[in-house]
């Protein structure tokens, strides 16, 4: 009893004092900032004027909790974790198709080489008619009820109904799901004998093989002179932009350094291999080149060992770190910056606020920058010394060495509205679709681009597919 008595009585005491302006409340637990924000939405839910979904609530007072931090700080919710993720990890589980919704029906673009749905026989331009006997043509399917009715953990099994070109009976198939890769190469060819190029569109776990596997194609076929392009790639694993670079660089060559508040200092250097540390290089960059690929970018241009071709990349320098949580989402926090071999910091300001940041390519287009060079503003006036002794600039993203403006020259009203309408992808499709049996006849992507002529037919019928669409046709526009 009395040992109850002194334990209460200082209990009491505790939070007297804590009370108390300039002390310190080490007993109310009330006291602490993340109680505070349990109090919040705990007294909101049972006190609110109108029900109210306390889930939805707390995702969104996190989600702009850490945008007030820096743009690159995010929460994602739990139903979106996976998503988010599959991209980067090069692979996600389904049945190996890609589809485009062709009036009201799924069309099979594309059977995923290896995937089940190949394997099974399914072709281009089969119709899925049916998904586990229900009837899905005709019926307003979208993109994401056909994912999430297709998609799937691995080892499951779906039964689809096909329409196929010429049988006048649906095929029936049984589909086991599995892994289908999410390819991040997506083109590499010869532009001529010594020239290859190669198409990156991001930095996934795979990556580094994709482009090991085009590098070789490349390589037997003649190459000496290397295109790689990153132009629009987003960006991805850090890791990933490390090992690109090491295929270009020498022994110990700095790739990139990291630092922040509360993470110490941390070097990436390249190993002593690499199978293309000579020869000449060029990087093409523009304004959606972001995150790994101004650390690629960078890296080759403070080196002095490829030149930077394009319009300055989008300035993503931060370095997020992310944490599962027991429900399933996730936080990305910012811990460190990402630094150049010369010590330039990619990242572009965001002292304005999220939304301003999100819109500053806006004001680079209305500015001029993506159509001259002299409107190019970087930030601050830092600038920093190659080991050649050429001059590169700090203040936000990879500003290039040749500087080339945004093509502006096919962007009339016209075309922008049969894009944006979806108008011209559709008319592509369908020709497709007609003239597969013709376009079979083309070996490979040189003897396409040799020979197939679009001809003035088949454009007539694309300006006539816009009229009826009632999109006003501008003769000089289509011209």
């Amino acid at each position: 009893m009395l040992f109850a008595l002194v334990l209460a009585g200082g209990i009491y005491i505790g939070i007297q004092l804590g009370s108390t302006p300039g002390t310190n409340n080490i007993f109310s637990v009330r006291s602490s900032p993340f109680n505070k924000f349990n109090d919040i939405i705990n007294f909101v839910s049972s006190e609110y004027v109108d029900t109210i979904n306390a889930k939805m609530l707390v995702d969104k007072t996190i989600e702009d909790m850490l945008h007030s931090l820096d743009p690159h700080s995010s929460y994602i919710p739990a139903e979106d974790l996976q998503a988010v993720n599959e991209p980067l990890q090069g692979n996600f589980e389904g049945i190996g198709v890609e589809f485009h919704i062709q009036q009201d029906t799924i069309m099979v673009v594309h059977a995923v080489p290896g995937g089940p749905s190949e394997q099974l026989g399914i072709k281009a331009g089969d119709r899925i008619i049916k998904i586990d006997g229900k009837n899905v043509a005709g019926t307003g399917i979208t993109n994401q009820t056909v994912l999430q009715t297709l998609r799937g953990e691995g080892g499951t099994k779906v039964k689809v109904s096909i329409s196929r070109r010429g049988l006048n009976k649906l095929i029936d198939y049984t589909i086991t799901r599995g892994k289908i890769p999410i390819h991040s190469v997506d083109v590499a060819y010869m532009l001529s004998d010594k020239i290859g190029y190669v198409k990156i569109s991001q930095f996934a776990g795979p990556t580094h093989d994709e482009y090991l596997d085009a590098f070789m194609k490349l390589k037997k076929e003649g190459m000496q002179q290397l295109i790689v392009d990153l132009r629009g790639n987003g960006g991805g694993y850090l890791k990933t932009a490390i090992q690109l670079a090491d295929e270009f660089l020498g022994k110990s060559k700095l790739v990139v350094y990291t630092k922040g508040r509360a993470k110490p200092k941390e070097s990436y250097e390249a190993s002593p291999s690499g199978f293309f540390e000579t020869g000449d290089l060029v990087v093409l960059i523009d304004e959606g080149s972001a995150s790994a690929s101004e650390i690629l970018a960078g890296a080759l241009q403070d080196w002095d060992r490829a030149v930077i071709v394009g319009r300055r990349s989008f300035g993503k320098g931060l370095v997020q770190e992310q944490t599962q949580f027991a429900d399933g989402s996730a936080m990305r926090l910012t811990v460190a910056r990402y630094y150049t071999p010369t010590g330039r910091s990619i990242q572009k300001p965001y002292s304005e606020g999220y939304d301003a940041y999100q819109t500053e390519l806006i004001k680079r287009l209305k500015s001029g920058e993506l159509q001259n060079a002299d409107s190019i503003k970087v930030v601050d006036s830092l600038q920093f010394k190659t080991p050649g002794g050429k001059t590169v600039f700090g203040g936000g993203g990879i500003t290039p060495d040749v500087f080339v403006a945004i093509d502006t020259s096919d962007i009339t009203e016209w075309y922008t509205n049969i894009s944006s309408e979806g108008i011209l992808t559709q008319f592509v499709y369908d020709y497709v679709d007609a003239n597969r049996a013709t376009l079979k006849k083309y070996k490979n992507l040189n003897d396409f681009k040799t020979n197939f002529e679009v001809g003035s037919a088949v454009f007539n019928q694309l300006v006539t597919k816009t009229s009826k669409a009632k999109i006003k046709n501008d003769p000089a526009q289509i011209e």
